[in-house]
């Protein structure tokens, strides 16, 4: 499409369609463009060695997970723009797809894995990079059933954030003129408002109202406290989630922050609450708000995402059904029977061939567990087995749903529900202490990748819809991208502990594998799980459901920080104005899309910086900024906030839409 300068997506490329409507991808479906080159999977694989090396490393080093996705995607297309490569929108989809799998199977690996080394056992690189590959390969073909579903059925209903900006940024390079202009001048905006956060201190990243006196004294006596991230990157995320499930989402928060963290401390403040046998000590008037929250109330989330999950299911049975009914009706079609013609756009991997992927990569999964040391006997990898396909295939919707909502995969929630649930079923078949520990961190490890892999996969899917190429190309290269990924986040890993090892003076930080050992080492040696936090989680998800509140956003804003779902609800609530403040429907239409394009830039900005800060935090580089920081930082940190708020709203005025 090189000849086509100034092309953007289509208007109703993100709203919900009228009756009779379609939507017309950029590249037609009746065209064939290139898009599986040599050139396209080299330099998808090429980053997805580099990046999913990068992410291993500066996660577990750091503690900072960051999304490759978005900094795959501008290195994609400014290669392609520098070696004059024509035609390159399809390519660099394929490259976007192909990388992207270095997140979700890094995501997958360092929640798990580490926490084997944590708990002083041993794991060698055949286990982790089986972990890794297998679950990969399940979240693949489970997903590929419900791709027409999340992208296409539910066309303008979910925001997909992710996915819209990376989008922008692959079709804004691709064409030039206004539209990119305004991405890369937002993008350097955002970029470097989040760099010089990160990185030089020069305000905080996160205001709370711990910053007077007053609020200091209220968040101590009435465990009292409310907190915003200043970043442009959250916020502009917030912008494209829009305003009626950033508000859901914030409710959520709402809910445990100033209700239920407080209410534990008015009627349990005085009492050590130990639910799951993990030595806490302290009262709940000696936490802090952040350790009740850590600590409880952030399992009252978890149990209303698993709840809100099944909810999720049984309503989407018909789904289920009809995928399963695809996949079955090609197993009774006649020899030469032929089936009508299929737009490239919409040509999946055949089902056939999807459910003959399944058995084949349950059967590698089963005799993983019986022969690959993972545990006892074919009775209990049979179990394990049975565990890995059951919640895999159930919340791979979920992942699904949660990506397309809010463009953060809970998938480390479902992780310690499926750790937990692994654990006790592993202790009745008589697995438990260390080679129980060691069992259940790599099953988890399995579903873990599988949960990360549907999550970010169905972001690369709507990718592709919009910009209209051709599916079953990116489902077959996701395959070797996965085992890439796999095989380069093992070897890291491997090294990794040989160099510094995961405990002791100097470890690497790995927060993630540190909650889930935690988790698990109680449950292994006969102690319990918060059982009655998760049932009221449950209830409350049964509760928004019965009223017809999006339960699953509401659960999510349970779980995730309050500091990162408030600027959710400052620029769903920026998009809310600057898309309603004209009598001109037109207008409103035209300062929406060019929000959408500053807030894409503000994510993509900030997602690429934040891998320069990162590396630059592991260099242990000191700021002359950072003692002022320590003392003004916070107290500052509104000025510039307000001022990119204003910047957002000023630069979709009148004048300025195109």
């Amino acid at each position: 499409m090189d000849e086509n300068k100034n092309i953007s997506l289509p208007e109703n490329a993100t709203r919900e369609l009228k009756p009779g409507e379609t939507y017309e991808p950029l590249l037609k479906p009746g065209k064939n463009y290139p898009e599986v080159t040599v050139y396209s999977v080299t330099m998808g694989l090429l980053m997805t060695v580099i990046f999913s090396a990068a992410a291993a490393y500066l996660g577990l080093k750091v503690g900072q997970v960051f999304e490759a996705a978005i900094p795959i995607a501008i290195l994609a297309v400014g290669f392609t723009s520098a070696l004059g490569k024509k035609n390159g929108l399809g390519q660099n989809v394929i490259i976007q797809s192909i990388g992207a799998c270095s997140g979700v199977i890094v995501a997958g690996a360092i929640f798990t894995l580490p926490a084997i080394y944590i708990l002083g056992l041993e794991v060698n690189f055949w286990q982790m990079f089986l972990s890794s590959l297998l679950g990969g390969v399940l979240g693949i073909l489970f997903l590929i059933p419900f791709r027409k579903y999340f992208v296409k059925e539910m066309h303008g209903k979910y925001p997909f954030p992710e996915a819209t900006a990376t989008t922008q940024v692959l079709v804004s390079g691709e064409s030039g003129g206004k539209s990119a202009k305004t991405l890369l001048i937002s993008g350097l905006i955002g970029g470097l408002y989040d760099f010089i956060v990160a990185t030089f201190g020069a305000w905080s990243e996160t205001l709370s109202t711990t910053v007077t006196h007053w609020g200091q004294v209220i968040a101590d006596k009435a465990k009292l406290v409310l907190k915003i991230n200043t970043g442009a990157a959250v916020l502009g995320l917030g912008y494209i989630i829009g305003l009626k499930y950033a508000f859901v989402i914030c409710c959520g928060s709402f809910l445990v922050w100033l209700i239920i963290i407080p209410l534990m401390n008015l009627l349990w403040g005085g009492s050590v609450i130990d639910l799951m046998g993990s030595g806490i000590t302290q009262t709940i008037a000696e936490m802090s708000p952040d350790q009740i929250f850590r600590e409880y109330a952030r399992h009252i989330g978890i149990g209303g995402i698993a709840t809100a999950g099944i909810i999720g299911i049984i309503k989407s049975a018909g789904v289920i059904k009809s995928a399963v009914g695809l996949a079955t009706s090609e197993f009774r079609r006649k020899p030469g029977e032929q089936v009508s013609d299929v737009p490239r756009t919409e040509q999946d991997i055949k089902m056939k061939n999807v459910v003959f992927g399944i058995v084949i990569a349950l059967l590698a999964v089963f005799a993983f567990f019986a022969f690959g040391g993972v545990v006892g006997n074919i009775w209990q990898a049979l179990i394990g087995l049975l565990i890995v396909a059951v919640i895999a295939f159930l919340f791979t919707t979920v992942a699904a749903n949660a990506i397309a909502i809010v463009g953060t995969n809970p998938v480390s929630g479902m992780t310690i529900m499926t750790l937990i649930i692994t654990a006790l079923v592993l202790v009745a078949v008589g697995l438990k202490g260390n080679a129980g520990m060691c069992a259940a961190m790599i099953i988890g490890g399995v579903v873990c990748t599988a949960l990360s892999m549907a999550g970010g996969f169905i972001t690369d899917l709507k990718i592709g819809y919009w910009i209209g190429t051709t599916p079953a190309k990116q489902e077959t290269w996701k395959f070797l991208g996965t085992l890439v990924a796999a095989a380069t986040v093992g070897g890291v890993m491997m090294i990794l502990n040989k160099t510094y090892g995961f405990t002791g003076e100097g470890a690497l930080v790995a927060p993630q594998a540190n909650a889930m050992a935690a988790v698990i080492q109680p449950m292994m040696n006969g102690g319990n799980a918060p059982w009655l936090l998760y049932g009221i989680g449950a209830v409350i998800a049964i509760l928004l459901t019965v009223f017809k509140v999006p339960a699953l956003a509401f659960c999510l804003g349970m779980f995730i920080p309050i500091d990162l779902n408030l600027p959710l609800l400052v620029g769903g609530a920026i998009s809310w104005f600057v898309s309603t403040r004209s009598k001109d429907a037109a207008v409103n239409t035209a300062r929406q899309e060019k929000g959408t394009l500053i807030a894409s830039g503000f994510i993509a900005g900030g997602a690429l910086m934040g891998v320069v800060s990162a590396i630059l935090k592991f260099a242990n580089v000191d700021w002359w900024l950072s003692e002022w920081n320590a003392q003004y930082g916070e107290a500052i940190a509104i000025l510039p906030f307000a001022a990119l708020i204003v910047y957002m709203i000023l630069a979709t005025r009148p004048g300025k839409t195109r």
